[in-house]
């Protein structure tokens, strides 16, 4: 209530990359602990390539950033009252 579309937005946003910061540093910390494991999958890649790990997070970053974009433009668009009046 009181919200302008703006910070209705970067809320969501915000909440989203969070959890998707949260997320991308336990799968990359997971994926360096099975490192060893992966080398014998890996032919021509270095098991802590830097270029792709980076290149995997950023990737996975921006599909997550683009996937709360779109919920969080909709519910910006709401009138409050009417959305109170459903509940």
């Amino acid at each position: 209530m009181g919200a302008q579309r703006a910070q209705v937005v970067e809320l969501i946003l915000r909440e989203g990359a969070v959890l998707a910061l949260i997320g991308v540093a336990l799968g990359v910390s997971g994926a360096l602990g099975l490192s060893r494991y992966l080398a014998t999958l890996l032919y021509g890649v270095s098991t802590r390539d830097l270029e792709t790990f980076i290149f995997a997070a950023m990737a996975l970053l921006a599909a997550i950033l683009a996937a709360c974009y779109l919920p969080a433009r909709r519910a910006a668009q709401v009138d409050a009252a009417v959305a109170l009046r459903h509940i």
